[in-house]
């Protein structure tokens, strides 16, 4: 028994196997059981993390002192991130459509693109929005308009949110200001406009092709029901009245332009009290407080609604808010088990001594690190780590280290599976049961990856 579990937690298909018994546990607990996702989270995250060698002082800490177990800090280190954003999100968005403000904007899409064309308008939508904003602030701010779209359409929710989250994703993956790109580019020591012109160049047909054709084409056939407790129907006295598209369009976008503020200011602004005004308005928490407050005002006391309205409001909105932060706190808790016991370097130290073409190898490590940890962010920057010394050695042109980002970059977002706590937001936000969310969702992002690596590779023949 020990030398199995000594094989099981030392040796790379002995981590293997056990990332895959752990997440096959996990599936058949959440599917054929029935059981409540954050639940089986949490217990099959605690029963890998054991079975791995995690020690339990490592896993939950003492009595006296457990902050820097690996229980608390799984679940911190997301939700530290996005509590804030998801709850100011949540009422910027209820505000948007009690008001009216979103059946505007989708009104305007809908005159822009036709009935048919909606879906194409959200993925167009995600994807310029997508670049100043992250991925999962796009989607809190954004998911009011997919509601309004799939009630009014009657048609499946997936099918006007999945072009949306593929633009989201494509730009989180391939394009500055975003974490995962900038941290390669500063690895590999290339300049941001060919990440840039190359990101670009890759990631647009990869949107098309996961987000426009295949998103529609699944979108059709997995019907999903906008939740109810996430549809706040207009009020009675904003029809016939509702607000400019200028002043939606500010509500939406004025967040969006502050974190874009914060990102390049703190790059190429001199420090001195400009930066630092930038960086403070630029923070995501602090971007959407004044979108909120600004849009109570415009949207709320200017036309007529009493503070006490606001604030039942705003309540209502956040009832359903408590289990998605649970689930995905539970999912991050999970991945960061999975990269506690050892797999995620396992991996990479497997796929790096495997003898590829330098792009190859780029986009199977980045692969391999997502599959196995679930952040892509994580999976960008542990691959350039792994692949900078050979690369800034050798006589690679900048178009040519830009295309290997761009091939790590399609590498990290493959198979997005329990393991991500962007998973559990899309199940949770847009109402899919897991089954579905691995049929469509995870589907998307592998048909992104396969994309995106397929023209980079194309590119760099000829370059």
């Amino acid at each position: 028994m020990d030398a199995f579990l000594a094989w099981l937690r030392h040796d790379t298909a002995g981590l293997l196997l056990l990332a895959a018994v752990g997440i096959a546990l996990l599936l058949f607990l959440i599917i054929k059981v029935k059981v409540e996702p954050f639940i089986a989270l949490v217990g099959t995250g605690v029963l890998v993390a054991l079975v791995g060698g995690v020690s339990v002082s490592a896993l939950v800490g003492s009595a006296s002192a457990s902050s820097d177990a690996l229980i608390e800090k799984g679940f911190a280190g997301i939700l530290g991130h996005i509590t804030l954003i998801i709850g100011l999100g949540t009422v910027l968005g209820a505000i948007l459509e009690r008001s009216g403000g979103a059946e505007v904007l989708l009104g305007r899409l809908v005159k822009v693109f036709g009935e048919k064309g909606t879906p194409l308008a959200m993925g167009i939508t995600g994807f310029v929005l997508g670049i100043p904003v992250f991925f999962d602030i796009g989607i809190f701010v954004l998911a009011p308009l997919v509601y309004v779209a799939a009630v009014r359409g009657r048609r499946s929710l997936a099918l006007y949110a999945l072009p949306l989250l593929a633009g989201l994703s494509v730009t989180h993956a391939f394009l500055p200001p975003h974490p995962g790109p900038v941290a390669a580019a500063g690895l590999f020591h290339v300049d941001l406009g060919w990440i840039i012109l190359m990101g670009l160049a890759c990631g647009i047909p990869a949107w098309f092709a996961s987000g426009i054709l295949w998103g529609r084409w699944i979108g059709q056939r997995v019907p999903v029901e906008v939740p109810e407790d996430r549809v706040i129907p207009e009020a009675e006295e904003a029809k016939g009245h509702e607000p400019r598209m200028a002043v939606v369009s500010l509500a939406i976008g004025l967040p969006m332009l502050l974190i874009l503020g914060g990102t390049f200011g703190n790059v190429f602004v001199p420090a001195g009290v400009f930066r630092d005004t930038l960086v403070f308005f630029g923070n995501p928490a602090i971007a959407l407080s004044v979108a909120v407050l600004l849009s109570m005002w415009l949207l709320g006391i200017r036309r007529g609604m009493t503070a006490r309205e606001l604030s039942e409001l705003s309540s209502a909105s956040l009832k359903p808010v408590g289990m998605i932060i649970l689930v995905v706190g539970a999912g991050a808790f999970f991945g960061a088990v999975l990269a506690a016991t050892g797999v995620g370097k396992a991996v990479a130290d497997s796929l790096a001594a495997a003898g590829l073409p330098i792009i190859v190898s780029a986009y199977v490590i980045a692969c391999g690190m997502r599959i196995a940890q679930g952040s892509a962010t994580v999976a960008i920057v542990t691959t350039g780590g792994i692949l900078a010394p050979s690369l800034t050695a050798g006589h690679y042109s900048q178009p040519q280290l830009a295309l290997i980002v761009m091939a790590i970059s399609s590498g990290s977002i493959i198979a997005s599976h329990v393991n991500d706590g962007g998973f559990w937001i899309i199940q949770r936000y847009f109402n899919m049961s897991v089954k579905d969310t691995l049929k469509t969702w995870t589907v998307l992002e592998t048909v992104l990856s396969v994309v995106g690596f397929g023209v980079a590779s194309l590119i760099y023949a000829f370059v």
